[in-house]
């Protein structure tokens, strides 16, 4: 990584309060280069706290566009941070609604040239995308990295039209604790504490929200751009990483959007910039890569960046089964259209008599986390003893190396004899020593095979054929390997388990088969210019992380009661710790998530929760603590979704409440 301080301009940094209609302020920071003409300014626009838990990763970025003639913005979400307002639920309209506001308020400004951009990863991405479908006029391209264009679908509610255990909740007890966090009175002032109570006292879990709506309804079409991709104006660089849950997006969006306003870029990342070094590398100069884009698109330039292929993928070579991979061997590839006249689907029937599938419903427990960010546990080990939990079909690489890239697809003749189960497809690369790396998978809850808008539980006995698609990927299985499909009837904690579900099904291989997207592997005109810059940065912020008294506890720990046939999955998702930043703040989290299931009771499930965010300002005598508590249980008809916040100031606790409410199934 080369740190950056030699820019063409010189830079200045400064907070600010943007302004919106309704008199409400949003707090942002600001980098400008110092020069008298306007420049176009780039914003990135979430809820995560530019003051404390973003900072780092800003001072990684801003500050690098500035030096190079552009007008960063960092701006907290109405409702987070030191921003005013009450919070929402995530990507309401209000919240699109404030990120026009703020665009059309950059364009107006004496050191702007009337022309915006718009970045950023996850939230961030998915709110670019989202307001740029809004078509603001100064809007005139945007950079959407780790974002999904279907919030149902792509998101980390739902997966196949079932509910999703681990990030749904997980997900859910994240953004309470973050919504609970205080203003800071360094940045907000006297007022910290009345805001904080006022936001406090409209706080209701998101959990509530997201699975009152468990088929693909208007809630969820809302911020889905897939429902309208011609009504972004917009130029869009969509970015992903093929160990992101989002990186579909990125295949549907060079797919669907015209071809001079769309570049794809998938790499072998995690669900985190490319230029960060966090595993799976290598890395690349994604700065000066989305430099290109931002000087064409808002300076004019002809930086040749539109004369990328469309699509610019990473294929991985075969690799052993690892949890963290520093990086991935592999090539890149370029594709001039999505779908690709280099890609043939290439079917395999299965072969044999019908077998009933009838995993354990602890199958899932070596699935690695939903969101690998880079950590040591994050990708899924060796998967031999989830394949043995599965019903498996294997397709011999003899004659030469087989090339993948894109959405492989099962079609599946089953037959079930209650109304509602699910059906999980895992592709897996066999080395001939016996071990299995997991390459990419899928999920169809049953009762969605119609679609994830209804609700059409199956007829018990009956025998129908279904065909789902598993998420994108660039893979290459060498000769003398096995391609594995491992389909299973559970896959806990990802997917939440269906009652009357234990028993599974029956899978006919007559009329299944797995289809391949089959890349020719020969040498295209378009792979051959495929080149990136080594990793830049700017200075980065100098935060330290202090020693701590707590034992380090595993990222992911599998605990299994033999007597009683229970597994419980423990994890630490790891976001900070503890870390002390420049102006004194010392911030402090803790998070702890368990996922616990019987091997023989699909209703045993139960997700639990439990985070603790101090701030603490030793100058100020400051210090302040959140503490939540979440959990979802289920029975036959219902979800049961748990919270408590308590909230201290000091010794005192100034808010307390909590919430069951139980909420009827329907996406079984």
């Amino acid at each position: 990584m080369r740190i950056r301080t030699d820019f063409p301009y010189q830079t200045t940094q400064y907070d600010i309060r943007i302004p919106l209609p309704d008199g409400t302020r949003l707090y942002a920071r600001v980098w400008r280069p110092v020069t008298d003409e306007p420049v176009p300014a780039l914003l990135e626009y979430l809820p995560y706290r530019l003051s404390d838990w973003t900072a780092p990763r800003d001072s990684q970025r801003h500050p690098w566009y500035a030096g190079h003639g552009y007008a960063s913005v960092r701006v907290d979400v109405r409702g987070h941070g030191n921003s005013e307002g009450m919070p929402g639920d995530e990507y309401d309209a209000t919240e699109l609604a404030d990120g026009v506001a703020v665009v059309e308020w950059l364009a107006a400004q004496p050191w702007c040239n009337g022309n915006v951009g718009m970045f950023g990863i996850s939230w961030g991405g998915f709110n670019s995308l989202q307001v740029a479908a809004l078509a603001p006029e100064p809007l005139k391209a945007v950079v959407t990295v780790c974002s999904a264009d279907d919030r149902y679908d792509n998101d980390v509610h739902y997966m196949g039209g079932s509910v999703l255990g681990v990030d749904m909740h997980a997900w859910a007890a994240t953004m309470l604790a973050f919504v609970c966090r205080p203003p800071d009175p360094e940045h907000a002032g006297d007022e910290w504490r009345e805001m904080w109570l006022r936001r406090l006292e409209t706080v209701d879990p998101f959990i509530h929200t997201w699975l009152s709506h468990q088929l693909r309804d208007d809630y969820w079409k809302h911020g889905s751009v897939c429902e309208d991709y011609s009504a972004i104006d917009a130029a869009v660089l969509a970015v992903g990483g093929w160990h992101d849950p989002y990186r579909d997006t990125v295949l549907r969006l060079v797919e669907h959007l015209p071809d001079d306003r769309v570049r794809g870029l998938i790499g072998p990342w995690s669900h985190q910039y490319p230029d960060r070094g966090l595993p799976p590398g290598p890395p690349i100069g994604f700065l000066q890569e989305t430099l290109r884009w931002w000087d064409h698109h808002l300076k004019g330039r002809d930086t040749g960046v539109m004369e990328e292929p469309p699509l610019r993928s990473w294929i991985s070579e075969s690799h052993r089964p690892a949890t963290v991979y520093p990086e991935l061997p592999g090539r890149w590839v370029g594709d001039p259209a999505w779908p690709s006249p280099y890609i043939t689907p290439t079917p395999h029937a299965l072969g044999g008599e019908p077998v009933v599938v009838r995993s354990p419903q602890h199958t899932g427990v070596d699935a690695g986390r939903f969101f690998p960010f880079g950590n040591d546990a994050d990708l899924p080990p060796d998967q031999r003893e989830e394949d043995a939990r599965s019903v498996c079909f294997e397709f011999p690489v003899a004659d030469g190396p087989v090339e993948i890239l894109g959405r492989p697809e099962v079609t599946l003749r089953l037959r079930m004899d209650v109304p509602y189960g699910q059906v999980v497809a895992r592709l897996c690369d066999v080395a001939p020593d016996g071990s299995s790396t997991l390459v990419t998978r899928g999920a169809l809850n049953l009762s969605a095979r119609q679609g994830r808008d209804r609700n059409v539980p199956w007829t018990p006995g009956a025998t129908e054929t279904v065909t789902f698609r598993l998420n994108g990927i660039g893979h290459t299985f060498p000769a003398g390997h096995r391609i594995r499909l491992a389909v299973s009837s559970a896959y806990w904690p990802w997917i939440w388990p269906q009652a009357g579900s234990e028993d599974g099904f029956v899978l006919d291989p007559a009329g299944s088969a797995l289809v391949l997207p089959v890349r020719d592997g020969g040498e295209h005109p378009e792979d051959a210019g495929i080149r990136f810059e080594p990793p830049e940065q700017s200075e980065p912020l100098r935060v330290t992380a202090p020693p701590t008294a707590r034992e380090e506890r595993p990222e992911r720990r599998v605990v299994r009661d033999v007597a009683k046939g229970e597994w419980r999955l423990e994890v630490d998702p790891r976001y900070g710790g503890t870390r002390v930043y420049p102006d004194g703040l010392e911030f402090t989290e803790d998070a702890l998530e368990t996922y616990t299931i019987r091997e023989d009771d699909p209703l045993s499930a139960r997700a639990r929760s439990h985070w603790t965010v101090r701030l603490r300002r030793p100058e100020r005598a400051w210090d302040v603590r959140v503490e939540t508590r979440s959990e979802i249980t289920c029975d036959a008809e219902d979800f049961v979704a748990s919270n408590e916040v308590v909230c201290h100031d000091g010794v005192e606790v100034v808010f307390r409440r909590t919430w069951e409410r139980r909420i009827p199934r329907v996406a079984r």
